[in-house]
């Protein structure tokens, strides 16, 4: 009996122990980090959390980012954007809600960009060594070049959003690299909504959304402070802010050409392709970060931008009323502009102290000429 008893009161200590060890509050913030989609994730969260919910909340966010890998991967043979791609040709294939989306905001922004975002430029990206197939970093025959280049365009891809279907009317190879990646954002911030957390920062290789406050757990309403992020340099040899912002309820996603490349014949050839010449970008602007309510979009519009390159492009996020900031090689440095939304956003003693250099609004870009009425 006496052995019995002593199982029994060891079997409820242990019971307790790890119920008080969920019940434990941890200090704030909490931050969830690792690896994901050859990157990374990390998860700050503000709100006053126990070690059970910690780890409810970090399981399903880790379920999240799966299920975006899983639907919209180019390097697992059984997603379901590597199904579509494989598709026949004109025959309707149902999609989910998810993959419908981010379809929709990437032919929404290829038309308002004129061409210069396209998911269905997978083919390109591949022959220029930077996409899923195993090809040696070289530049690639003009030949092969003009044959991909002939069938990409937003129209190879037709979306039936009502019947949530789509269909590839051309052979394409559909590369959501410009865009996913803002989805996942997206997606884990709505998780995040969903459980009831209301001060957080997601970081996905770079790309960020925030909500709420970074100190909301000590300071009250007079005392709290915004998220702060850094906007990197556009140094190849390591990673440095350039500029501190303080965001909030915002997302921002930055495009660059300053890591992803190789060289050949003493020429750098960047991973960003341009889809209306089928060549990577060649041209004075280093960076683009755009501000945006939802990630995907940014993500999007980032690349489009990044793709124009500064003086197109800059005149398109006037014309679309665009939060931006461009880094733009300058000689041996480097200029920082900024859009009139940006300005509006972060106000212009921010502006001014950051040493950013204010674009005028649409109305005098076309007095000027910056913007071509044609």
């Amino acid at each position: 009996m006496k052995a019995l008893a002593s199982l029994l009161f060891l079997l409820l200590a242990l019971l307790l122990t790890g119920c008080s060890e969920r019940d434990r509050p941890l200090d704030s913030p909490v931050r969830f980090e690792g690896g994901v989609y050859g990157s990374f994730y990390q998860v700050t969260l503000a709100d006053p959390l126990t070690q059970g919910q910690a780890r409810a909340l970090e399981e399903g966010l880790l379920e999240v980012l799966e299920a975006v890998d899983v639907a919209m991967s180019i390097y697992i043979e059984d997603s379901e954007l590597s199904v579509f791609n494989q598709s026949p040709l004109n025959e309707w294939q149902p999609l989910s809600d998810e993959l419908m989306e981010v379809l929709a905001i990437g032919q929404a922004v290829a038309e308002k960009s004129g061409g210069a975002f396209d998911v269905t430029l997978g083919g390109l990206v591949n022959l220029w060594s930077f996409g899923s197939e195993a090809r040696p970093r070289e530049v690639p025959d003009e030949a092969a070049l003009a044959e991909r280049l002939e069938l990409i365009g937003s129209d190879a891809v037709e979306l039936d959003l009502a019947a949530m279907q789509a269909r590839r009317v051309r052979d394409v190879f559909v590369d959501l690299g410009g865009v996913a990646k803002g989805h996942a954002v997206d997606r884990v911030a709505a998780f995040l909504d969903r459980e009831g957390i209301k001060h957080y920062l997601v970081n996905l290789g770079g790309d960020l959304i925030a909500r709420g406050y970074r100190n909301a757990r000590e300071a009250g309403d007079d005392e709290a402070e915004r998220w702060r992020i850094g906007v990197e340099a556009p140094l190849e040899d390591r990673q440095e802010a350039q500029y501190v912002l303080p965001i909030g309820d915002v997302s921002l996603a930055t495009s660059g050409d300053y890591r992803n490349y190789f060289e050949e014949a003493g020429r750098r050839f960047s991973h960003t392709i341009d889809p209306r010449s089928g060549h990577p970008i060649d041209h004075r602007l280093a960076s683009v970060s755009v501000l945006h309510p939802s990630n995907a979009w940014a993500d999007a519009w980032a690349t489009a931008l990044m793709v124009l390159g500064d003086e197109e492009g800059m005149a398109l996020a006037v014309e679309q009323d665009l939060k931006v900031l461009m880094i733009v090689r300058d000689g041996e440095g480097w200029q920082s502009r900024v859009s009139p939304a940006f300005v509006a956003y972060f106000g212009e003693s921010l502006v001014e102290e950051l040493g950013l250099v204010a674009l005028p609004d649409s109305e005098q870009m076309e007095s000027t000429g910056v913007i071509d009425d044609a």
